[in-house]
C-alpha cells in the first residue's frame, strides 16, 4: 500500500496492526461492537497513512487464557512480519491486568520504533513516552484491573444467590432449558429432550450396558445435542454423573438442593453411580452380545464366566481357568435349561391367581394410604418446628439474645434439617402412587418371565434386561447354576409356591365358601 503526501510524493505506508475486543454481549449491543471498533481504526489508520497488515479480534465469548492467546499472537506476528505499530481503541479494550501489560510494555521498550496507539483517548505508547503519560498508562492499567476485580466479584455474589435460591447460574444440562429475563431466569424439563435422559438413565441402570453401547443405542432411539448432534461417550458420561437430573446442585465441588423439577428419582440416580464407580467391568458393546456376558462368576475364584462362540453356539467357561479347579464349559441353552424352573418358581400358575392378587393388593394398598397419611402428618408437623426455629432464631440475632455466629449456624443445620424432610416428604408421595402398581407388575412379570424370554421376538437386550430383575447374582459350580435372587423376586419364591398350592387346594374343595385364600393369606405378606 503506498500514500501521497501534498506535493504528490509517493511514499510507502507504514504497516500496522488492529486489535479490537468486547467482554460482554451488552457492549456488542451499546456500540461497542468488534465491527465498529475496527471500522473506528481503520480510519484513524487511513488518517495516519498507515496500511492494516492484519486484523485482530476477541469475542465476547473468549476466556481469559484465550485472550492472553490471541495478544500473544499478534505480537508475534508483529515480530515476524516486522510490524511496529498496534491499534486500539482504548486502554481496557487491550489489557486489564498487570501482566498483560508488563507483556505490552516489554514488547514497545524491545524496539525504538514501536508503538501503541490508543485512538480514542489519544494516547501512544513508545519509547518516548514521557514520565507523566507513563504515569496516566499505569493509571488507567489499574483503573481497567480494578473493574475486572470489581465484575468478577460482583459475578460471584450473584452466582452464590442463585444458588441459595436452588437454581444453576449457568446453562442447564441437556433435557432442561431456560425461561425468564435475565437476571431472573429459571430452568423447566425440555419436554422432547428430558424423556430421552430419563430413558438413559433407566437402560444404564440394568447394568446390561457399556457407556459406549448406551451412546449407540440413545442416538438410534433420537437423543441428540442440544446442537443436533451425537452424544458422545465422555458426554455421556458426564450427563450421568450430574445430580442436577435427580434434584441437586453442583457448583465448585459442593452438591445443595435445587429448585428445578428433577427427571429421575434420587434412587435411580444413586443406582447409576453406583454401577458407573463400581470396579467390576461394565459389559462391552459387541456386535453379537452374549446374553450372560457379565452375569455370572465363577463360585470357586469369582472369576467372570466368559462367553465364546463355538460351531454357532455360546460356550461359557471362568476366565481363571488355569489357576481354577472348575475347567468344565457350560453352553448358553444349558444354562437357560437351568433357569426355567426358576421362573417357574416364583410364577402365579393361573390368571385368576392374579386376578385375586389385584384384589387383594387393592386392600393392603388402601392400608398403606392411611399408613403413608400417619407418615405424612408427622413429617409435616417437623417440617414446621424446623420453620419455628429457624424464625426463633432469626429474632434472637436482631434483639441480640443469640450470637451471629450461632445464630448462622443453627439456621444452616435447621434448613439442612428441613431439606432432608422436604425430601422424604416428596418420596413418601411417590411411594404411595407407586405402591399397588409397582406390587402388580412385578407378579405380572413374575407369571411372564419364561415367555418372555423364550418369545422369538426377544432380543437379547430383552432376554439381559429379565435376567436382571429376576437375579441379582448368578454362580456357575461345576456347570451348574446357583442364583441369588433380587429382593421381589427372593420374596415371591418363598410365596408364591404356597399361594398356588392354596389356589388348588381351593379349587378341589368347590363347596366350600367364595372367600378367596389369597385374601386370607397373603394381605399381610404383601406389605413386606
Amino acid at each position: 500500500m503506498v500514500a501521497i503526501t501534498r506535493d504528490n510524493a509517493i511514499v510507502k505506508a507504514m504497516k500496522a496492526l488492529s486489535y479490537a475486543r468486547v467482554s460482554s454481549r451488552e457492549q456488542e449491543e451499546t456500540g461497542y461492537s468488534l465491527d465498529s471498533q475496527e471500522k473506528l481504526l481503520r480510519e484513524y489508520a487511513e488518517k495516519k497513512s498507515y496500511s492494516i497488515a492484519k486484523a485482530f479480534r476477541v469475542t465476547e465469548s473468549a476466556s481469559k487464557s484465550q485472550t492472553r492467546k490471541t495478544l500473544r499472537e499478534m505480537l508475534t506476528f508483529a515480530e515476524k512480519n516486522k510490524v511496529d505499530i498496534i491499534l486500539c481503541e482504548k486502554i481496557d479494550r487491550l489489557t486489564r491486568n498487570l501482566k498483560d501489560a508488563a507483556i505490552i510494555d516489554d514488547w514497545v521498550h524491545a524496539n525504538e520504533g514501536r508503538e501503541v496507539h490508543f485512538v480514542k483517548e489519544h494516547f501512544v505508547l513508545n519509547l518516548q513516552t514521557k514520565a507523566h503519560d507513563n504515569f496516566i498508562w499505569d493509571m488507567k492499567v489499574a483503573v481497567a484491573r480494578f473493574y475486572t476485580n470489581n465484575l468478577s466479584e460482583e459475578v460471584k455474589k450473584g452466582q452464590k444467590e442463585k444458588i441459595a435460591q436452588g437454581w444453576l447460574p449457568t446453562k442447564p444440562p441437556l433435557g432442561y432449558r431456560s425461561i425468564g429475563e435475565k437476571g431472573h431466569k429459571t430452568h423447566v424439563l425440555d419436554e422432547g429432550k428430558s424423556e430421552f435422559v430419563k430413558t438413559m438413565f433407566e437402560l444404564y441402570s440394568t447394568g446390561n450396558y457399556s457407556i459406549k453401547a448406551l451412546v449407540q443405542e440413545m442416538h438410534k432411539r433420537g437423543l441428540r445435542s442440544n446442537a443436533g448432534a451425537k452424544v458422545g461417550k465422555s458426554r455421556m458420561h458426564g450427563l450421568l454423573s450430574d445430580p442436577f437430573y435427580s434434584g441437586g446442585l453442583r457448583w465448585k465441588g459442593q452438591v445443595s438442593k435445587g429448585s428445578h423439577p428433577p427427571v429421575v428419582s434420587r434412587s435411580l440416580f444413586e443406582r447409576v453411580q453406583f454401577i458407573l464407580t463400581r470396579k467390576t467391568s461394565n459389559p462391552l458393546y459387541r456386535k453379537h452380545l452374549p446374553v450372560f456376558k457379565a452375569k455370572i462368576q465363577c463360585n470357586e475364584c469369582r472369576g467372570t464366566i466368559t462367553w465364546e462362540i463355538q460351531k454357532g453356539h455360546w460356550y461359557g467357561h471362568c476366565n481363571h481357568y488355569k489357576k481354577c479347579s472348575q475347567k468344565k464349559w457350560v453352553k448358553q441353552n444349558g444354562v437357560e435349561e437351568q433357569l426355567f424352573p426358576l421362573f417357574d418358581k416364583v410364577a402365579p400358575k393361573n390368571q385368576k391367581v392374579l386376578h385375586w392378587l389385584e384384589r387383594a393388593l387393592k386392600e393392603s394398598h388402601a392400608e398403606e394410604i392411611e399408613h403413608n397419611d400417619l407418615k405424612r402428618r408427622g413429617i409435616t408437623q417437623s417440617i414446621e418446628r424446623a420453620d419455628r426455629r429457624m424464625e426463633r432464631a432469626y429474632l434472637d440475632k436482631l434483639d441480640g439474645a443469640m450470637d451471629a455466629a450461632l445464630c448462622q449456624r443453627v439456621l444452616e443445620d435447621t434448613k439442612k434439617e428441613k431439606e432432608a424432610l422436604v425430601g422424604a416428604l416428596q418420596a413418601l408421595g411417590a411411594a404411595q402412587t407407586a405402591y399397588y402398581e409397582a406390587g402388580y407388575a412385578i407378579h405380572e412379570l413374575a407369571a411372564n418371565a419364561r415367555a418372555i424370554y423364550e418369545s422369538p421376538k426377544a432380543t437379547v437386550e430383552d432376554k439381559r434386561l429379565l435376567l436382571s430383575h429376576a437375579f441379582s447374582n448368578l454362580t456357575l459350580d461345576q456347570g451348574a447354576i446357583r442364583p441369588d435372587y433380587t429382593f421381589a423376586f427372593e420374596f415371591l419364591a418363598e410365596w408364591v409356591p404356597k399361594l398356588n398350592e392354596s389356589f388348588e387346594r381351593e379349587e378341589s374343595q368347590s363347596k366350600r365358601a367364595q372367600k378367596s385364600p389369597v385374601q386370607v393369606e397373603t394381605t399381610t405378606l404383601l406389605r413386606g
